[in-house]
């Protein structure tokens, strides 16, 4: 949108124009200056929405602890104390900040994948998966499901010598499986359904008549064949006691290279079941199946039946994670553009059993990092390597799928290396992306209308770039920010945009600024003076503002500005920058400025001050035209 100055005095002598500038949409790091909208800057570092339409520096974070290891995540459990994963440990800590500051955090498990790692609450249990080992925690300790998965039913009503009806398939996280018989009154040797038996003790009892089960022992009372899976009791346990019912039953193990990691090794996962409920874990992101996904028994992550996966896509296309969209599963892949990249299931019961079915393939770009899902208010975002889109209810029928949403990012965030290693969350109405000691947001608050370079996306989101934030994972818990660093350092956002200790980084100021687009006036060929600039700029009990301009291609200080827009209060008195001042309003600073004979010029606002908040309201510039620019 180009400028459209407003035009004061009449006549036939230079006519006086001015820009101004009442709303703030956030940065636009992908046109050129030239072609920006007024309402976006193409630099505003560490500018973030305060309310819709104005900006604000950013609030800083401390350190409350620093670990060993890098932070690879955090897994809160409801009414327990929660986990932070540093490299290979998992240390139980309370969850809120003054504990987390103050007491030392107890280590619970030592064996975990120095890698990201994500959790889900089942039953009052912490379910984690780091690709290395499904982990189980309860509040105390943590346990890998492995060693303590549900073992199957997998046969009922089975005659010795074979036969039955199946009742569950094998578990693929543990070897052990359980068959039940129909003994007889001469049959000793009972026929398990599968041969090459495990090492491990075979456990067997038996119904006596009072409708007891009694244990046997291997070599007392029966002896196994393994190779064969054969079971032979020294007496033949008889007929059921219990008409109808079986009398056997038997449980040996018998592992099959593989099975088990291929749960152990996924990294990612979400929660989605029958009817778009979420009650079972679907896990993805094992480098050996990168096109396999598995889902768990219901509201039980300790069973994952052997025959519950899906094979999704071409093999050389691996999953990258997953959204849900109307009650649908969304699974997303990262194959080139031109690929059907989203992979959408429904869950049904197909003969009283979970069935989740392919219902349609959406063609699109496909995604790069595995850690960027989050749901922006309906809409769940994700990270592509041209940029963020997003899936809406309206793709779900079509065939592609086209919503970017990052557009005014785009000219900084797809420049990234290392796109796979971003991490994205929630917080506020905003989605944040952090790479590479940046983040870039979306803000939710903020739906604007699409750009005319993105036209096939019904709408973008204000953005805002900010620096000096050495995110690896981040986390949301009462309210409060925090994140984790590669150098094990945990940390919090402030919270309170009022205080003046809320505006810096570990005692180090934060750099905030906002620069217009190049103001080229209603004639970009004849020369401009500018004459006037003045800003609008929220009260505080420290603030202070620099204005600068770009004249030619060099920036040149205009006025500095640390008195007009500071005010008294006893709560936070900072005697060397002290006011008299009560009033608590937004002030209006500026001054005369003389920039003369050029075709253009750009302005910049910026705040890099210790302690002190940066709030902006307006920005008016005023200048004349006059002859032809040579």
């Amino acid at each position: 949108m180009a400028f459209q100055p407003i035009k004061i005095g009449s006549g036939s002598a230079p006519s006086m124009s001015q820009v101004r500038i009442e709303e703030f949409l956030g940065v636009d790091l992908t046109n050129q200056p030239s072609n920006c909208d007024e309402r976006k800057s193409p630099n505003a570092e560490n500018m973030i929405r305060d309310v819709p339409g104005k900006v604000r520096k950013r609030m800083g974070w401390h350190t409350l602890r620093k670990l060993d290891s890098r932070i690879n995540g955090y897994h809160p459990l409801h009414g327990k104390k929660s986990l932070i994963h540093a490299g290979t440990k998992l240390y139980q800590v309370e969850g809120l900040a003054a504990t987390l500051a103050d007491t030392a955090p107890a280590e619970v498990y030592s064996a975990m994948n120095d890698q990201r790692s994500k959790s889900w609450e089942f039953g009052g249990k912490l379910y984690i998966a780091d690709g290395k080992a499904l982990l189980v925690y309860d509040g105390e300790t943590v346990k890998t499901v492995q060693s303590l998965a549900r073992v199957p039913l997998v046969t009922i009503a089975k005659a010795p010598a074979g036969g039955g009806t199946q009742y569950e398939a094998l578990n693929l996280i543990q070897p052990k499986f359980e068959e039940r018989f129909a003994g007889t009154e001469t049959d000793k040797a009972y026929h398990l359904s599968f041969s090459g038996l495990d090492g491990a003790p075979v456990e067997a009892e038996v119904l006596n008549s009072s409708g007891t089960w009694v244990k046997k022992t291997e070599g007392t009372d029966f002896t196994v064949d393994r190779a064969a899976g054969v079971v032979n009791f020294n007496t033949a346990p008889g007929k059921s006691p219990v008409s109808g019912e079986d009398n056997v039953k038997i449980i040996a193990s018998r592992t099959v290279e593989g099975y088990a990691d291929r749960i152990n090794k996924c990294r990612f996962g979400i929660a989605f079941g029958v009817n778009g409920a979420a009650d079972r874990l679907f896990l993805a992101g094992n480098p050996d199946f990168i096109n396999y996904d598995w889902y768990s028994g219901q509201n039980d992550p300790t069973y994952w039946g052997d025959t519950d996966y899906s094979i999704l896509g071409q093999s050389d296309s691996a999953i990258m994670g997953y959204s849900i969209v109307n009650a649908r599963l969304a699974t997303h892949k990262n194959a080139p553009a031109a690929e059907r990249n989203v992979i959408l299931r429904e869950g049904n019961l197909l003969d009283s059993r979970p069935s989740f079915p392919i219902v349609n393939m959406l063609q699109g770009v496909g995604s790069v990092a595995p850690f960027s899902f989050a749901n922006l208010a309906t809409e769940p975002i994700f990270l592509t390597e041209l940029g963020l889109y997003a899936i809406t209810p309206s793709d779900i029928s079509g065939e592609r799928y086209s919503q970017n949403r990052s557009f005014f990012l785009n000219g900084k965030l797809l420049n990234e290396p290392g796109m796979e290693e971003a991490f994205a969350v929630i917080y506020r109405d905003m989605y944040w992306l952090a790479l590479n000691g940046k983040v870039y947001v979306l803000d939710g608050l903020q739906a604007l209308q699409t750009d005319r370079s993105a036209p096939y996306s019904n709408r973008q989101y204000a953005g805002f770039y900010l620096t000096g934030i050495p995110a690896r994972v981040m986390w949301v818990e009462d309210g409060v920010l925090y994140f984790g660093s590669d150098g094990g350092e945990v940390r919090a956002f402030y919270t309170d945009p009022t205080a003046q200790k809320s505006y810096n980084d570990d005692g180090s100021p934060i750099y905030a600024c906002w620069t217009t687009p190049d103001i080229f006036g209603k004639n970009f060929h004849r020369y401009k003076t500018f004459s006037q600039l003045y800003v609008g700029i929220s009260a505080a009990v420290a603030t202070s503002v620099r204005a600068l301009a770009r004249e030619r291609g060099l920036w040149e200080e205009q006025f500095t500005d640390d008195t007009t827009a500071r005010y008294f209060d006893w709560s936070q008195i900072t005697w060397d920058k002290w006011s008299w001042s009560t009033d608590t309003t937004p002030q209006t600073i500026g001054q005369k400025i003389r920039i003369k004979k050029v075709d253009k010029a750009a302005f910049r606002v910026e705040n890099d001050a210790l302690n002190e908040p940066f709030g902006l309201e307006h920005i008016n510039i005023e200048f004349v035209e006059t002859g032809y620019y040579k």
